[in-house]
């Protein structure tokens, strides 16, 4: 028998269009010589379609368009995820279903037994589990559903496991359903936890999964077919739609190695994607705007804005100030040049001035104003100062959005989030944090990365230390300690969960240093609650995969 697998980009909530989509790809595949095409889970409303499934009418529209696909099934047989009213259990009514469609009909159904309630899944808020499982009878072949979590036992141990249970029922071939979400490394893991399965049960496996990005979430595909000896067949590419023919009873020699993107090459092209869809499902026409400062977070946001939408949708504001260095416009220059954008200089020293007046009358003598004095004499920059540089470049960006209706794109990293070096309402502005589950080491490996061909973020801007240039000769290494350390402490505390006194000390660093870096993750999550959604690369993104209350008294010792 010859199966496709179809690798799709739905939009969550329209329901029509993913509909035709189907419809296509699934002509493509009949025009292919497949008897049968698999889709990934919930394609008709798109995935998470989250509480979109408590709007009146959102089911029932959904339901209707599923009807309207039946008729597509006349050339060949379709299986594709949708939502299924189900008997009532524990309050739910809704089963996240594999449907299959033979000769213009619904031939068999089977729901979700699996309903993940961690990362970024919260699914037994919607749907109710399966109560049995069975495998349809398909073309003389006898055909197992499961759906994304159900494939997962490997990794989690849940007390059923969907796919033996139909393995020793007899399914012949099993297909998995699913819209599993991307972060680096992900793709690997996958295909390690499906050929174990596979091998462990005897069966093969087509494992279908979602590509494109919906909000914070980017999925990467990377869908394949996996043999009953564990080993894979064929490998569908990352990032992008894609659609492949398999003849499951004579299938092609297994692969010696995936042609795949890793590393930096793999969170730059996941990136792109979620960026470009960003823009694309809410259909922003007029593209980005991006405030350049000559560092390297917003440079790297610029290339990857760049890559994702073209240089002529692509606008960089340069807004030097008070203590910004002649290099820091020079860079954002040289930066523009090489990319191909627009850009627009604002002074924001006569704004800052200003402010500083009325400070000066707002608290007297608590604010002494401070000029720009020959070096060595005594300054006070406090916050006050500071943060107004950062807010009055935020609300220019801002005037730009509301005026042009371009989409303001925030350049802060996750080493910056995580321990609030970065000013609310300010460099925090924006509809898309694109670098905030970023490490700052990981943003050098990016711009490094983005120079493989030639020079595209100046090596100036690469090679300068990092500073915020919010007062006289500042570095981010006066408020913080370096990166290596940083990022090092910051990843055992939030990827692995550790606690100050269990995350082991990178070199250099002290046991309080490590206590200090933790109280600091701990106490800014209040800032990381207003800034904008992060695009997810890692499993514990800020407001997505790790979720902490902000008020706690919880220090571990």
């Amino acid at each position: 028998m010859r199966i496709a697998i179809a690798q799709i980009n739905p939009t969550v909530g329209d329901l029509a269009g993913n509909r035709r989509l189907i419809e296509a790809t699934a002509a493509k595949a009949a025009a292919s010589g497949a008897a049968l095409v698999l889709f990934s889970e919930l394609a008709l409303t798109g995935y998470p379609p989250m509480d979109l499934l408590e709007r009146r009418g959102f089911v029932e529209d959904q339901l209707r368009e599923l009807d309207a696909l039946a008729p597509a099934s006349q050339r060949i047989a379709i299986a594709v995820g949708a939502v299924l009213r189900c008997e009532r259990q524990g309050g739910k009514s809704l089963a996240n279903a594999a449907v299959l469609f033979a000769n213009g009909a619904r031939v068999a159904t089977q729901a979700k037994t699996l309903l993940p309630t961690y990362d970024v899944f919260d699914e037994n808020r919607y749907f109710a589990p399966a109560v049995s499982r069975a495998p349809a009878l398909f073309d003389g072949v006898s055909l197992g559903l499961t759906i994304c979590e159900d494939g997962w036992v490997g990794r989690i141990p849940y007390e059923v496991d969907p796919t033996g249970d139909l393995a020793r029922q007899g399914a012949r071939l099993v297909a998995n359903l699913s819209a599993s979400p991307w972060h680096v490394g992900k793709p690997q893991q996958r295909r390690e936890l499906f050929c174990a399965l596979a091998k462990r049960h005897g069966v093969p496996i087509a494992f279908a999964n979602q590509v494109g990005g919906n909000d914070e979430l980017i999925f990467d595909g990377g869908s394949f077919f996996v043999d009953a000896q564990g080993r894979i067949r064929v490998s569908l590419p990352l990032f992008e739609s894609a659609l492949e023919v398999i003849d499951v009873d004579d299938p092609p020699a297994p692969l010696t190695a995936i042609d795949e993107p890793l590393g930096a090459a793999q969170l730059e092209a996941g990136l792109v994607l979620g960026i470009r869809d960003y823009f694309r499902k809410q259909q922003l026409p007029p593209g980005a705007v991006i405030g350049l400062s000559g560092g390297v977070d917003s440079a790297v946001t610029a290339h990857l804005a760049v890559q994702a939408l073209g240089a002529d949708r692509v606008l960089g504001v340069l807004m030097p100030g008070p203590f910004s260095s002649e290099h820091s416009v020079t860079d954002a220059e040289a930066l523009a040049r090489h990319l191909g954008i627009e850009t627009r200089c604002v002074d924001i020293r006569p704004i800052y001035e200003r402010y500083l007046d009325v400070f000066a009358e707002l608290f007297g003598a608590r604010f002494p104003r401070s000029e720009p004095q020959a070096s060595g004499e005594p300054q006070n920059y406090g916050l006050a100062q500071q943060n107004i540089q950062s807010r009055i470049r935020g609300a220019t960006l801002m005037a730009i959005s509301n005026a042009e209706n371009r989409l303001v794109l925030a350049t802060g990293n996750k080493s910056e989030l995580s321990i609030g070096y970065c000013t609310l309402y300010g460099d925090t502005v924006g509809g898309i944090a694109v670098l905030g589950d970023v490490y700052k080491r990981d943003v050098y490996a990016l711009a490094r990365h983005a120079n493989r061909n030639g020079e595209r973020i100046p090596n100036s801007t690469i090679d300068k230390p990092p500073s915020a240039e919010l007062a006289p000769d500042q570095r981010d290494q006066d408020d913080l300690p370096p990166y290596v350390i940083l990022d090092a402490v910051l990843e055992q505390a939030i990827e692995g969960g550790r606690n100050a006194e269990s995350i082991e000390p990178p070199p250099h660093a002290s046991r309080e240093l490590v206590r200090q870096i933790v109280r600091r993750l701990d106490r800014n999550e209040y800032k990381r609650r207003q800034s904008p959604p992060v695009l997810r690369t890692s499993p514990k993104a800020f407001g997505s995969g790790r979720r902490l209350p902000i008020v706690h008294r919880y220090e571990a010792d």
